[in-house]
C-alpha cells in the first residue's frame, strides 16, 4: 500500500446551491491552446478517486483563475481530448 503523502494545489468553487467545495488539482493540460485543469473533489485530508471535474484555467499575474465550462457540448470535447491523453 502506497503511504505516500502528496501535495495538492487547491482552489475552491461555487456549487449550484451556493455552498463552497474543494478541489485539489490532479492534472492540467492544454487543448486548443488553452489551459485546462482536471480536479476531484478534497474530503477532509484526503482527494477523491471518484470522478474527476474539467476546469477551464486563466492564468493571472502569481496565480490561477479556473472558470466552469458553461457549454456542454465544449465540455465533452474537452472531456474526451483529456481521456485520449491520459
Amino acid at each position: 500500500m502506497d503511504n505516500e503523502f502528496k501535495e495538492y494545489i487547491t482552489f475552491v468553487v461555487n456549487t449550484k446551491d451556493g455552498d463552497e467545495v474543494e478541489m485539489a488539482v490532479i492534472d492540467q493540460f492544454e487543448f486548443e491552446n488553452k489551459g485546462y485543469v482536471a480536479a476531484a473533489l478534497v474530503d477532509g485530508d484526503t482527494v477523491s478517486d471518484e470522478g474527476c471535474f474539467i476546469y477551464r484555467v486563466k492564468l493571472e499575474e502569481d496565480d490561477f483563475k479556473v472558470e466552469k465550462i458553461t457549454n456542454q457540448h465544449d465540455y465533452n470535447r474537452v472531456a474526451e481530448a483529456y481521456m485520449e491523453m491520459i
